[in-house]
């Protein structure tokens, strides 16, 4: 983790010349790396979030001042942050990486991960050219014969069970050009089934959220919670997983004497900083949520007048929290009553009062019901729509929001239109294809508008019979890009799955789990993608803020950037021309540019319409003026002038237009053109004559003082606002509308003229109405808690069941069956132990790229357990031991190192996920290309999780299920 590159004498030192002396996969196990290497375990296991000014700057680094070095600004390709990366170029080298003062969110700071970042385009791990497997050896390609094999097999394909049979899985490392490019050439290909890695972290969250109140997105920032004075933390490890962000966090702790709970069910890194910590047992987060609402409500400790004037529905999740007092609270959850009281009155009263999680309350069979959960107590106390309040979300991956936004989903074209024919019609126009040419490509009408097969089912849709699954054939093949093979569950049949298909295609920087885990002989490839600090292009990070990175250095070795690749393969399979008419390419690559452009000229749903490339450069050039807090520009600075940083979206109207972004999404205090806003009516006017409009309540300066709907060219006439159109925008309109030109909206005019003039008017383009505490549309309408398929309590099993079986995403979702036959087997018996698994600062993901850096793999070089002290000594296990993880399913089971530790409470176990190559007990090094396998390899964690599916998102039950320890 240098700032400096060492001189060529230094650099080879002990570690380095160990890592890049692996020839090949038989030559050096771990523990051979670390004696060769002659580190002391755990070295620097402290380090977390650093400082930048506190690492060493190295000595007598190779750059030659008298040569011009040039500083190029990227974004750090890990968590959803957002962290500036400065680098120092000379000669088309990386030479030097220096503080990011200037910008106003890591503040020249940055994580282990991040001040090791430079080494992904100096690493010897890459992997270096395009691969076949051939009888089970790798072999080297040229990428014309590549992508001519790839094509050819696609069509065949394609010719003879159709274009569903091929599943394409894309990338939360992509920019969002890159997240973009692959839904639309999804949608050429003729598929829904194009996903990423959001339908494992927080697919539940988007679908809560946006059930609730309208988007499905962090509603402040990071650096809003400098502004709270209660916050609080569940199923988040943000000072491992998201560490940068705790010095704004840690920051309003300090300022506001905030008081922070961390409810977990393990004492985290984070918990270590809170000023309370509430363990529960997990899968229970709905009955801690309800139980809190108890005490508010009993106690007249809710917003009275915010839930009449901007809520609907709130009577009837009452009467559900009315079930759950102190002693059914604490009987389910764990959690003392007082305890739960205490955390209650003080979200409610010491406000304002923000709610933050992550995937220990996504990753479960009810996610979406937890979110929905989160959402209730924060409408309950009038916790959103304002600064140091909300739902602050924190994503996974650097680009899981904007690859999220841009459509990498199986239920939905890009920005949320979803998949009904006015979606289809929208983007064809914005595409200028036309409508009927794109049905053809799919299989029929049906299929062209039904959601798609989620990514932790695909390997179901590969194995079960014909009939079980909705669509023409089994799926046949698999496209991954950028896509970790051990962050899904139940890997023993997902490996089944793998061995069952006539092609697998694997774009990656490192070769992941994909490549290496299962005994493929045949029908494999591998494509050199490189990292986005080889390309350029924007990313969005968790709140919102879009950010474009330029190119650092070229791609490395024969890598190239994903706009190329997609650019070859559509040209081999004859749609290029049609796909990218609009688009400049130039030596055979998409300019990002062009495609961003084309997103600002669909992107009305979401505001992804102002942020065209110039402004978001200006901002890069300029992060110095905006404000630390408010993330906004003085009114009179040149170019950015107003502007908040990386105008977050929704950034209204064209470009032209100069809408600031939105900083705090709802936030009725501000005028819609500086950034406020209310609750989105997207759900209609009334409900059982019940108005789902806000009822005296609207944004600063607006012209109608009461709810409204969403914005037609119809309700301009009505309000006699269509005066204000251009002629040019009218004609828009009314070319769009045909027959009926007073149906179109503010989300499909394209020339952004419905939404200018409802701003205009102090108008938010998509209505005022009400969020929902009653989302009638779910399996749920109010949530309810249901156990975990695996639950420790039968007993709670009986009162609190898993959904009936039903189909969901084109196969069977059979979680009631294996619950049922989980209690009646007594699995609980065999399998008492909770186990749950979550990040380390050190790694990322699923930890291919990490786990092959060698200043990342020094911190943390075994995979491991924590087990608590008691269920140690009854089992015999020691401290730093070698211990067999067992789960119910598959006869599953992984040969890790127990940490014997009181962060787990008795009967609950944790293991991290990041890990892959070793699998059930055996070494998988020699399955990687010589060369090309990470420094460290472990089990992965997913080896034992086990069935369960969110039903309406497919998300997996990854963050609790049951196991059994023994020592090995």
């Amino acid at each position: 983790m240098l700032i400096k590159r060492k001189s060529a004498a230094a650099a080879q030192g002990r570690l380095q010349a160990v890592a890049t002396g692996f020839g090949g996969a038989s030559l050096v196990d771990r523990r051979a790396f670390l004696k060769r290497a002659g580190f002391a375990a755990g070295a620097l296991a402290a380090v977390g979030t650093i400082e930048v000014g506190a690492v060493r700057r190295a000595q007598a680094g190779p750059t030659d001042f008298q040569q011009p070095v040039e500083r190029k600004k990227n974004i750090c390709t890990h968590c959803s942050v957002g962290c500036t990366v400065t680098a120092e170029v000379q000669n088309g080298v990386w030479v030097g990486q220096e503080p990011s003062w200037n910008s106003p969110i890591n503040r020249g700071s940055h994580c282990a991960k991040g001040a090791a970042i430079r080494e992904l385009v100096h690493g010897d791990r890459r992997l270096k050219y395009p691969m076949k497997l051939v009888n089970g050896a790798w072999q080297r390609i040229s990428w014309d014969d590549a992508i001519n094999e790839i094509g050819d097999k696609l069509m065949e394909i394609r010719n003879t069970s159709g274009p569903e049979s091929v599943y394409w899985l894309g990338s939360a490392k992509y920019s969002n050009e890159g997240a973009y490019l692959l839904r639309k050439f999804a949608a050429f290909w003729g598929t829904n089934s194009v996903d990423h890695q959001a339908r494992i972290c927080h697919s539940t969250t988007v679908a809560g959220v946006a059930n609730t109140w309208g988007y499905g997105a962090m509603t402040n920032s990071y650096n809003d919670i400098r502004n709270s004075k209660t916050i609080v933390f569940m199923g988040s490890n943000a000072a491992e997983a998201h560490p940068v962000s705790l010095q704004h966090i840690l920051t309003g702790k300090e300022i506001n004497r905030a008081n922070v709970f961390v409810i977990d069910p393990r004492f985290t890194r984070t918990a270590a900083h809170s000023t309370e910590y509430v363990r529960i047992r997990s899968g229970t987060d709905i009955a801690v949520i309800w139980g809190m609402l108890w005490h508010i409500f009993e106690n007249g400790w809710e917003d009275k007048q915010f839930i009449a004037q901007r809520v609907y529905g709130m009577d009837q999740v009452r009467a559900e929290v009315k079930k759950w007092d102190p002693a059914t609270v604490e009987d389910v959850t764990g959690v003392p009553g007082e305890q739960l009281k205490r955390v209650a009155e003080t979200f409610a009263k010491e406000r304002p009062s923000t709610f933050i999680w992550c995937m220990g309350g996504t990753q479960h069979s009810v996610g979406t019901a937890n979110v929905r959960a989160y959402c209730n107590l924060l409408l309950a106390t009038g916790n959103v729509g304002g600064f140091g309040n909300g739902a602050n979300i924190f994503r996974g991956h650097c680009n899981v929001q904007g690859a999220t936004d841009l459509g990498l989903d199986i239920t939905s074209l890009p920005l949320y239109y979803g998949l009904t024919e006015g979606a289809w019609k929208h983007w064809c126009r914005v595409w200028e294809v036309d409508y009927d040419w794109m049905l053809s490509r799919f299989v029929d009408k049906k299929m062209m508008e039904a959601p798609g097969i989620p990514s932790t089912r695909w390997f179901d849709a590969v194995l079960l019979p014909k009939d079980q699954v909705d669509q023409p054939d089994n799926v046949r093949a698999m496209m991954v890009f950028g896509h970790g093979g051990n962050t899904i569950p139940r890997m023993p049949e997902m490996v089944k799955g793998l061995e069952k298909l006539d092609l697998l295609v694997v774009g990656d920087p490192h070769p992941t789990t994909y490549a290496a885990i299962s005994q493929r002989k045949d029908g494999t490839y591998l494509l050199p993608i490189c990292t986005q600090l080889e390309t350029s292009g924007s990313r969005t990070a968790s709140n919102r803020s879009l950010q474009w990175g330029e190119q650092i250095v070229k791609p490395i070795f024969e890598s190239k950037d994903d706009y190329e690749v997609m650019y070859r393969l559509a040209t081999k399979l004859g749609f290029a021309d049609e796909m990218f008419k609009n688009i400049k390419v130039e030596n055979g690559r998409p300019e990002p540019e062009d495609i961003l452009r084309e997103i600002n000229r669909g992107g009305w749903s979401t505001g992804y319409c102002g942020q065209s490339p110039e402004r978001l450069k200006a901002h890069m050039a300029n992060q110095d003026k905006f404000d630390i807090v408010t993330l906004r520009a003085a009114k009179d600075v040149p170019e950015v002038g107003g502007d908040y940083y990386g105008l977050p979206w929704p950034c209204w109207g064209t470009p032209e237009y100069r809408h600031p972004g939105t900083h705090t999404l709802y936030n009725t205090n501000i005028h819609v053109k500086d950034g406020g806003g209310t609750f989105r009516a997207r759900f209609g006017v009334e409900r059982e004559g019940v108005t789902l409009l806000s009822e005296g309540s609207y944004s600063q300066g607006s012209e109608i003082t009461d709810g409204y709907p969403e914005f037609t060219y119809g309700v301009l006439k009505k309000l006699g606002w269509d005066a204000d159109l251009t002629e040019a925008e009218r004609a828009t309109i009314e070319g769009i509308g045909g027959n009926n030109p007073d149906a179109v909206s503010w989300s499909t005019d394209l020339s952004g003229g419905i939404q200018r003039v409802a701003l205009e008017h102090g108008c938010i383009p998509y209505g005022n109405g009400k969020a929902r505490a009653v989302a009638w549309n779910l399996p749920d309408p109010v949530p309810v808690h249901r156990e975990p398929i695996y639950s420790p309590r039968a007993d709670l099993v009986a009162k609190y069941p898993t959904r009936e079986d039903f189909k969901s995403f084109r196969v069977p979702n059979i979680g009631f069956t294996v619950q049922k036959a989980a209690v009646d087997k007594g699995i609980a018996k065999d399998f008492p132990i909770i186990l749950t698994s979550g990040r380390l600062v050190e790694y990322e993901g699923g930890g291919e790229e990490t786990r092959s850096n060698k200043w990342l793999a020094e911190l943390q070089q075994d995979m491991f357990v924590e087990i608590n002290p008691a269920d140690a000594a009854e089992r015999g296990i020691s401290d730093g031991g070698w211990v067999w993880v067992t789960g119910p399913e598959n006869q599953s089971k992984a040969r890790v190192k127990a940490l014997v530790t009181e962060r787990v409470g008795k009967g609950v176990a944790f293991m991290p996920f990041h890990f892959s190559g070793w699998f059930m007990g055996e070494d998988q090094r020699k399955n990687y290309p010589p060369g090309a396998d990470p420094i460290v390899l472990g089990e992965s964690a997913n080896t034992i999780t086990t069935y369960g599916y969110d039903p309406v998102t497919g998300m997996h039950e990854g963050k609790v299920t049951l196991c059994q320890i023994r020592a090995a």
